[in-house]
C-alpha cells in the first residue's frame, strides 16, 4: 500500500509541476521515496531484459537517450530518465512516471543516466546489467574535488554491481583503468586514426593513472582522448572492440564502426563517441546493429545538445558546463564556416559548481577569428567570464544581465547564425526565452 501511496503521491506532484511549467524531473521522486524508500529497487525484478547505466563527465544525456531511442525504433518499451535528473530521485521520477495508478510498469529495458557520485547509492538499489562510462573531466570541483575522488567512487560503484560488463571508452585513458580490474568484463570503443588538428589542448588526465608518469600521445581527439601509452609501465590504450575510421567532421559527419559506415546530422565531433558507446552496448545486451543508422533517424537531441532554434536565422544553444565540454562547444562553433554571434552565460548556483575557477582552464582564446561577428557575456557571474575574455585579449561587446536583450540584440546583426553557451543552471531558463521569442515572432 505505501508503494501505491508513493507513486500516486509521485504522480500528482508531476501533474501540478506541469501545470506551473516545471520539469518535474526529480522532485516528485524525492517526494516518493520519502514514503516508500525501496520504490527504486523493484526496478530489479520489473525491468524483463536488461538494465544499461550511463556515467561519465560529459556525453551521458545524449548517450542515454540515444540508447533510448534506438531501443524503442527496436519496438521494446524502456524505462527512461531522458531529462538527465540523474540522481536516485531522478530514477524514481522516471519509475513512478512510467507507471499505471495500479502501480504497474511494462518494460523491457532500463536506460539510466546516473551521476558519477551516486552509483554507489544507486547501485545499492539496483544491479545494472551494462554499464557505459563515456569519459572523466574535472567538473564541479567544490562537489566532486580531483579526478581521482571520481575514479574511486566509480571503482567503488563497479564493486557494488557485481556481475556486470562495462562499455569503455577505450581513447580515455581515465576510463581503460576500469577494465583492468580483476573479474571485470569490459570492451572498448574508440577513434583509431588522427582527425582534428594536434593544436594544444587542456590536458584533464595527462598522467598515468597506474604509475603517475606522463603519458605520450601518438596523436589526440580533444582534453586526454586520443591513443595514448606511458613510457614507464606500459600503460596504454587498448585495441578497440569497436573501431572508429574514415571520419569526416563536416555536415553530416560520417564515420565507419568495424568498417560499417554511418552518416548523422549532429553537430560536434564529440557525438561520434556517444554514438560507438551506444553501438557497442546494443552489441553486448544482443541487440542487432546491421540496422544502427536507420534507428537513430528519429532521435532529436535533448534541451541544449547545439539545439536548434529558427528565427530570421538559427540559434544554437548548447550545455557546456566544464572546461572539457566548452572547449569542444567552441571547437564546433569554429567549424561553421558563418559569420557568428556568440553569447555565453556563466552561472555559479549549486547545480553548476560553487568554485567558477574551471574558466581559466577553457581555451577562450580560441573563439576569435574572422567569422566572429560579437560576443556577448551574461549570468550570474557575467563579469567573472568577462574578465576572463579580457586576458584573453578578446573585448566583449555586450555585457548584460538580460538573456533576452543579449539574444535580442544578436538577432539583429548581420550575421548568419548565433550560438549560445551556457552552464547547467542558464539552459532552462534560456531555452524559455527561446521559446517566448518565437511565440512573439509568431503573433
Amino acid at each position: 500500500m505505501r508503494k501505491l501511496i508513493a507513486i500516486w503521491a509521485g504522480k500528482l506532484l508531476t501533474f501540478v509541476g506541469k501545470l506551473i511549467g516545471r520539469k518535474s524531473s526529480s522532485s516528485p521522486g524525492a517526494f516518493a521515496l520519502k514514503i516508500y524508500p525501496a520504490l527504486v529497487s523493484d526496478l530489479n525484478s520489473i525491468v524483463k531484459k536488461k538494465i544499461i547505466v550511463t556515467c561519465g563527465t560529459n556525453g551521458k544525456t545524449t548517450t542515454n537517450n540515444l540508447m533510448c531511442s534506438a531501443l524503442e525504433a527496436k519496438g521494446y518499451k524502456v524505462l527512461c530518465n531522458r531529462l538527465g535528473a540523474n540522481m536516485l530521485s531522478g530514477v524514481a521520477t522516471a519509475y513512478l512516471q512510467a507507471a499505471d495508478m495500479s502501480g504497474r510498469v511494462q518494460a523491457d529495458y532500463a536506460c539510466l543516466e546516473i551521476d558519477e557520485a551516486y552509483t554507489p547509492i544507486v547501485f545499492k538499489q539496483i544491479k545494472p546489467d551494462v554499464i557505459i562510462i563515456t569519459n572523466l573531466f574535472r567538473d564541479q570541483l567544490d562537489r566532486y574535488g580531483e579526478i581521482d575522488i571520481t575514479v574511486d567512487i566509480i571503482k567503488k560503484a563497479i564493486e557494488e554491481a557485481g556481475d556486470v560488463r562495462l562499455v569503455l571508452n577505450a581513447d580515455d585513458p581515465l576510463c581503460v583503468q576500469f577494465g583492468r580490474a580483476s573479474g571485470v568484463r569490459a570492451v572498448y570503443y574508440g577513434i583509431s586514426e588522427k582527425v582534428l588538428p594536434q593544436v594544444d589542448d587542456t590536458k584533464e588526465g595527462r598522467f598515468c593513472p597506474i604509475c603517475g608518469s606522463e603519458l605520450e600521445f601518438e596523436f589526440y581527439h580533444y582534453s586526454q582522448l586520443g591513443k595514448f601509452r606511458c613510457p614507464a609501465c606500459g600503460y596504454r590504450r587498448p585495441e578497440p572492440d569497436y573501431d572508429i575510421t574514415n571520419v569526416y567532421v563536416g555536415t553530416p559527419m560520417r564515420f565507419d564502426i568495424n568498417g560499417s559506415p554511418m552518416k548523422i546530422n549532429y553537430k560536434g565531433f564529440y557525438n561520434i563517441y556517444n554514438l560507438a558507446g551506444v553501438y557497442a552496448a546494443l552489441n553486448v545486451i544482443g541487440e542487432t546493429v546491421n540496422d544502427f543508422g536507420k534507428l537513430l533517424e528519429g532521435y532529436k537531441p535533448q534541451i541544449g545538445r547545439m539545439q536548434e532554434f529558427m528565427f530570421n536565422k538559427p540559434v544554437i544553444l548548447s550545455l557546456s558546463k566544464n572546461p572539457a565540454g566548452f572547449n569542444q562547444a567552441i571547437a564546433t562553433v569554429n567549424t561553421d564556416e558563418r559569420k557568428k554571434d556568440v553569447i555565453i552565460a556563466i552561472n555559479d548556483l549549486a547545480n553548476d559548481g560553487r568554485d567558477v575557477s574551471w574558466l581559466w582552464d577553457v581555451d577562450f582564446h580560441k573563439i576569435k577569428n574572422e567569422r566572429l561577428n560579437t560576443l556577448t557575456t551574461t549570468g550570474i557571474r557575467v563579469y567573472d567570464i568577462s574578465l576572463r575574455f579580457k586576458y584573453a585579449g578578446i573585448d566583449v561587446d555586450m555585457m548584460t544581465d538580460s538573456m533576452k536583450a543579449a539574444v535580442k540584440s544578436a538577432l539583429a546583426t548581420d550575421s548568419k547564425v548565433v550560438y549560445v553557451l551556457v552552464n547547467y543552471t542558464a539552459l532552462y531558463p534560456t531555452e524559455g526565452v527561446l521559446n517566448e521569442l518565437q511565440k512573439e515572432e509568431g503573433a
